[in-house]
C-alpha cells in the first residue's frame, strides 16, 4: 500500500506560518507519508489528498483570510477527509505553556468540518513585518520568535500515527 498523500496548506502574511507548515510537512515525510506544503491561496483542488492539515496565522483574533477562504471553498471535500487545523500567533510563551483553544472563527470551521484536532503554536514577529499594527507591536518591543519547532514536529508525528492507525483500520 502506498503512503497517504497529505496536503499542508497555510495562510500567512509575514512567512512565520509558512515555516511552521514546512516543519509539519518535513515531519510527515520523515514519518513515511507524502506531504505537499502549499499556500492555501494557490490550492485549487484537493482531490489527490487523503488528508489535509490547514493552518493560519492569527491577526487580531482572526485566522488569516487565505486559510478561512480555503476552508469555505473546499468545504465538502474537506468534510470527507481527515483534517487537522493549526493556528499561529501568540507573541509570548503562552502557546507552549498551555493549550490555547481556537478563536471563534476557527472553532466554527473545526465544528463544520468535524476536524480531528486543532493546536495553537506561538508566533513570530520580526523587523520588516508588514502592516501598521505589526510595526507598532515591534516598536513597543513585543516582537520575537515564540515558535517551538520540536513541538510542531511532535504534533505532526501524532498526525502521522493517527493516519497510520486509520490505514490499518481500512485494511483490516
Amino acid at each position: 500500500m502506498s503512503p497517504q498523500n497529505v496536503l499542508v496548506a497555510y495562510g500567512t502574511r509575514n512567512g512565520s506560518t509558512a515555516e511552521i507548515a514546512e516543519w509539519i510537512g518535513d515531519a510527515l515525510r520523515q514519518s513515511g507519508l507524502r506531504a505537499e506544503v502549499r499556500s492555501a491561496a494557490e490550492v485549487r483542488d484537493i482531490e489527490e489528498y487523503e488528508a489535509v492539515v490547514l493552518g493560519g496565522a492569527l491577526y487580531m483574533g482572526r485566522w488569516h483570510r487565505d486559510a478561512t477562504r480555503f476552508a469555505r471553498r473546499h468545504d465538502a471535500a474537506l468534510y470527507a477527509r481527515s483534517v487537522w487545523l493549526f493556528s499561529s500567533g501568540p507573541l509570548d510563551p503562552s502557546a507552549g505553556e498551555r493549550d490555547i483553544p481556537p478563536v471563534p472563527g476557527v472553532d466554527r470551521i473545526a465544528f463544520r468540518l468535524d476536524v480531528l484536532g486543532h493546536i495553537t503554536f506561538g508566533g513570530r514577529l520580526q523587523e520588516g513585518a508588514k502592516g501598521l499594527i505589526a510595526r507598532q507591536i515591534l516598536k513597543s518591543g513585543r516582537g520575537g520568535d515564540f515558535r517551538d519547532p520540536e513541538r510542531v514536529r511532535a504534533w505532526a508525528r501524532g498526525i502521522a500515527e493517527a493516519l497510520a492507525a486509520e490505514t490499518l483500520e481500512w485494511t483490516s
